[in-house]
C-alpha cells in the first residue's frame, strides 16, 4: 500500500509554538533577574513553567496526530471526540489505527464489530463493565474492525517506567509496526497516542 500523502499546513502551528517559548523564555528570563532576592519562593513558579511546557507539547500533539489520521481515516474527528469524552469521564480506552502495516498477525483476535466509525459506538464500546471494554479497538480505513484486541506489551530497555498496560500495549504494538495507538488512563484520565514507540500527550478538542 502507498503512503498517502499528509495534507498539514505546519506554519499556523509554527508559529503558535514559537510565540508560547518566547513567552517561556521572557519569564524564565524574569525568574533569572529575581534569583538574589532571598526572600523570594520560586517553586510555585517552576510548576507554572511546568504546566505551560505541558500545554504547548501537547497542542502540537494533538496536531501531529490529527495530520497522522486524517489520510487513512475520513472521520477522524469522531476519533478525536471520543477521546475527549472518555477523558473527561476517566473511561480507559485502548484504539489500534492500522495505517500501511498489516497488524492483525500482531494482536491476539478479539470480538469482530465491522462496523462504521461513530464516537457514540466508541464510547460504548469502553464503557465501564460493558462486555467489550477490555483489550484494544482495531481500525482500518474507516472501519471498527473488532474489539478486545490483545496488543503485544513493550520490552524495550527504558520503556519500564510505563505504568498500565494499556500504555504498555500502545508503544509495544507501534513499536513494531507503523500503527497510531490512542490510549486512555483510566487512573488519570489522560489520553495519549504511541507512534514508533514513544509516547505524546494530547489534548484533544
Amino acid at each position: 500500500m502507498t503512503t498517502p500523502s499528509v495534507n498539514c499546513d505546519f506554519s499556523p502551528m509554527k508559529r503558535i509554538i514559537k510565540e508560547d517559548l518566547h513567552q517561556m523564555t521572557e519569564r524564565l528570563q524574569q525568574l533569572l533577574r529575581t534569583l538574589d532576592d532571598e526572600n523570594d519562593c520560586l517553586l510555585g513558579e517552576f510548576e507554572k513553567i511546568k504546566k505551560n511546557f505541558f500545554h504547548i507539547e501537547s497542542s502540537a500533539a494533538t496536531f501531529y496526530l490529527n495530520c497522522y489520521l486524517s489520510p487513512y481515516i475520513e472521520r477522524y474527528m469522531d476519533l478525536s471526540l471520543c477521546i475527549k469524552t472518555l477523558s473527561e469521564r476517566r473511561h480507559g480506552a485502548l484504539i489500534a489505527v492500522e495505517r500501511n502495516d498489516s497488524i492483525e498477525s500482531l494482536l491476539q483476535p478479539g470480538i469482530m464489530i465491522g462496523a462504521p466509525i461513530t464516537h457514540s459506538l466508541l464510547e460504548s464500546i469502553f464503557y465501564p463493565g460493558s462486555p467489550l471494554h477490555d483489550g484494544a479497538i482495531l481500525i482500518r480505513s474507516n472501519q471498527i474492525v473488532s474489539a478486545k484486541n490483545i496488543l503485544p506489551l513493550t520490552t524495550t530497555r527504558g520503556n519500564d517506567r510505563i505504568t498500565g498496560t494499556r500504555h504498555r500495549a500502545a508503544v509495544g504494538l507501534s513499536e513494531l509496526t507503523d500503527a497510531i495507538v490512542l490510549v486512555v488512563s483510566e487512573e488519570t484520565g489522560k489520553a495519549s497516542f504511541a507512534n514508533k514507540g514513544q509516547l505524546y500527550p494530547v489534548i484533544t478538542p
